[in-house]
């Protein structure tokens, strides 16, 4: 399947880290498991929502034992503005509650362990062990998703082959700034709906551009 050249998506990166030299995760926490409530809560909601409930949330609870003097109903409250609050609210109780009794309230550091955890899939994982573990890799949110089969960096329709695409295309030792790279650029110009295609840098090597053009 057809994805940039080598040399053309390594234009792509260094193009991306001069337009983005402060790339890095926009949730805001201070410790992995603050990271891990905060990712779950990001599933179809933005950071910036994100952020301005954990701002409040973790003042009163940020380690696991706290959320679990909660119930399911008073969590679901504190949450409602990030959406899905329901599931959110089940997901971090259960974690909760597996991390206090299998690992002594740590997060654990590998994807196996971490995708074992409620409402913990790979992209979570992926986040969690880049962020707060300083583990390379790649997490395919929508923006990953987006802007890298757009230019041509992955080329498929599913998220576990781009994340695979991506891994094989770009060097292990930038999967994880390559990741925040392409989310601040998704957010910034090659948004979904109406990219700003007129901005981009990367309009020379771009399959969409060219495409469109």
């Amino acid at each position: 399947m057809k994805t940039l050249k080598k040399q053309e998506i390594r234009e792509v990166i260094d193009e991306l880290e001069k337009l983005y030299p402060n790339a890095e995760c926009e949730l805001n926490f201070t410790t992995p498991f603050e990271l891990l409530v905060a990712t779950i809560l990001s599933a179809q909601c933005t950071d910036k929502r994100v952020n301005i409930v954990t701002e409040k949330l973790f003042k009163d609870y940020n380690t696991p034992e706290d959320f679990l003097k909660l119930k399911e109903g008073e969590l679901e409250l504190l949450i409602k503005s990030t959406g899905f609050y329901r599931n959110k609210s089940k997901s971090i109780l259960g974690t909760s509650r597996i991390l206090v009794d299998k690992y002594n309230s740590q997060v654990p550091d590998t994807r196996e362990e971490l995708m074992k955890l409620p409402g913990v899939g790979r992209k979570t994982a992926n986040v969690v062990m880049s962020n707060a573990f300083g583990k390379e890799a790649i997490a395919v949110d929508t923006h990953v998703f987006r802007v890298s089969n757009r230019i041509g960096l992955a080329n498929s329709s599913n998220v576990d082959k781009t994340e695979e695409d991506l891994m094989k295309n770009i060097p292990e030792n930038e999967w994880s700034k390559a990741h925040h790279l392409l989310i601040f650029h998704g957010r910034r110009i090659c948004k979904a709906r109406n990219p700003q295609c007129e901005l981009c840098p990367l309009r020379g090597v771009c399959f969409y551009y060219k495409k469109t053009v």
